[in-house]
């Protein structure tokens, strides 16, 4: 999971998105409205929006909504799950409904792989 993340407001641009883009190497952003997730925009979006309206239009157009949320104590195969079965590449993780994070796909792939690489290293000492 990622803990280290921006997030957008439904009222900011394009332009905000863009400038959070090039900044960092995060491509997708909860959407946060009175400390609530109310959706996540992903860059294939974004890229789409700025392409057909320019950096003026407001993230609440172009955001998904109504998303799964993967609690913080769930099992890593469901976040995976839910993310697959959502489609959307990056999802918010909560802990008694507040955002501590969002995990995609690939935080998960790269978990599995540490996880893994330590269980053969204790096998082998």
């Amino acid at each position: 999971m990622l803990t280290d993340y921006k997030s957008l407001s439904p009222r900011d641009t394009l332009a905000r998105m863009s400038q959070l883009i090039l900044s960092g190497s995060q491509h997708d952003f909860p959407v946060i409205e009175n400390e609530r997730v109310i959706g996540v925009v992903t860059r294939d979006d974004f890229i789409m929006a700025l392409t057909q309206h320019g950096e003026s239009i407001a993230i609440s157009t172009i955001m998904k909504k109504d998303l799964p949320e993967v609690d913080s104590y769930e099992m890593v195969e469901n976040a995976l799950m839910r993310i697959q079965e959502s489609g959307v590449p990056a999802l918010p993780v909560t802990h008694a409904g507040q955002l501590v994070g969002i995990v995609t796909a690939e935080n998960i792939t790269e978990y599995l792989m540490i996880r893994s690489a330590l269980k053969r290293a204790a096998l082998t000492t």
